[in-house]
């Protein structure tokens, strides 16, 4: 029974690549095991030198006129490939940007926390843009906004730099900074070295055990003739317990 829609390939995003028979074209530029260039071939004699050298041919360069072949072992040949992309995958840098939005009229210490947070992103190797928006008659007084634009970048000059001047856009000012290099950087202020942690306090022992620890004297009252003698031993509700024998 056939299938309405064509299967979908195993791993899409590898590259198809076309090996020893599956190879179209009548007529290839061979390269040979040594890394040299054979010239052109028939696919034919192609295919024998690769079955006589015991590798595969492999294409390499397939809308090249004429399809550009390799006597190599398909199996080493995708090892190395794949290494390749790693490597470059491993060389891209994906840039992220953070945005931190200021305004004109904005508290000191708000202002504080937001430079924190700009220099922890820079620490970590992150772009930071910076927006500052004007509300209602606040586009009179544009010096103000420029103001604080100016100040957050002296806060953070060792950390980054602006890629180009403030600027007013619309109704606000917009700047973007990029990390200085990691050489040049100032030390993150989360990783300061040196810092003790503060000592333990002594534990501190509760009531019961500061009593046990130290000896109580309770100093009783002497005995008077007025107080009643002890108890003799015997029934507590004897009638007869009070009564005095001469």
């Amino acid at each position: 029974m056939s299938r309405p829609f064509p299967s979908r390939p195993s791993s899409p995003s590898a590259p198809f690549v076309r090996v020893n028979g599956k190879i179209r074209a009548r007529e290839v530029r061979v390269i040979g095991v040594d890394g040299k260039q054979l010239g052109v071939l028939g696919l034919g004699d192609a295919l024998t030198m690769a079955r006589a050298n015991g590798v595969d041919l492999v294409e390499i360069a397939p809308n090249a006129t004429p399809p550009v072949c390799r006597l190599v072992d398909f199996g080493k040949f995708r090892y190395e490939q794949a290494k390749r992309d790693k490597e470059s995958k491993k060389h891209q840098h994906a840039t992220r940007v953070k945005e931190i939005q200021l305004s004109p009229k904005i508290d000191p210490h708000d202002l504080s926390v937001k430079i924190e947070h700009g220099v922890d992103f820079l620490c970590e190797d992150m772009k930071v843009k910076i927006t500052l928006k004007f509300r209602g008659r606040e586009m009179a007084h544009t010096e103000f906004g420029f103001q604080v634009i100016q100040k957050f970048l002296a806060e953070i000059a060792a950390y980054g730099h602006p890629d180009f001047e403030p600027k007013l856009v619309g109704r606000g000012i917009s700047v973007m900074i990029s990390p200085l290099p990691r050489n040049k950087r100032a030390k993150s202020p989360r990783q300061v070295e040196g810092v003790e942690p503060p000592a333990t306090p002594a534990p501190v022992r509760n009531n019961a055990e500061n009593h046990a620890a130290t000896p109580v004297h309770v100093q009783r009252p002497a005995k008077s003739q007025s107080q009643p003698a002890a108890p003799k031993p015997g029934f507590a509700n004897t009638p007869f317990a009070q009564l005095e024998v001469k």
